[in-house]
């Protein structure tokens, strides 16, 4: 018998556990956001990691790269990696602090400054596109409720 095989209709695998859990929900929701920003980014050749440390570069000029792995929360072996590939690419420069001979101050060049005012169109739009379904009382709801998640109960970092 020749031809394909017929094809089976997806079985629905039950997550109704999960969906207990508010945590499931804000996985799912992240993982919708980041693979669009993934797609978006990738002709500018960064990633959700690589825009986000470009924009805490931009911002703060100078700012020393253990700042910068506490600001990410990301390891410093991690962003000592994530800043070898945007300097690779001319987006930033790291030279020697000034005041600390062992420390790096990092800084954007004129192609990083440029890089991020497109990531910040697209920015722009992946934000307009994914969270459209939300009216704007509730997108700020939103980020009002996740921001009490992040600094928890004390109203500081948890």
């Amino acid at each position: 018998m020749t031809g394909s095989a017929p094809t089976k209709a997806p079985v629905r695998v039950a997550d109704d556990t999960l969906r207990s859990f508010a945590g499931y929900y804000m996985k799912r929701a992240f993982n919708e956001v980041q693979a669009d920003l993934s797609v978006r980014l990738k002709p500018l050749g960064l990633r959700m990691v690589t825009f986000s440390t470009l924009v805490l570069i931009v911002d703060n000029p100078g700012l020393r790269q253990s700042q910068l792995a506490e600001a990410l929360a990301i390891e410093r072996p991690n962003i000592v990696m994530i800043l070898d590939e945007l300097q690779r690419k001319g987006l930033i420069t790291r030279d020697r602090a000034h005041d600390d001979r062992r420390a790096y101050a990092v800084r954007a060049t004129d192609a990083g400054k440029q890089t991020l005012r497109q990531a910040m169109a697209v920015m722009r739009d992946h934000e307009h596109q994914v969270f459209d379904v939300l009216t704007q009382t509730e997108r700020q709801a939103l980020i009002s409720a996740l921001h009490k998640v992040e600094t928890g109960p004390q109203g500081g970092p948890t």
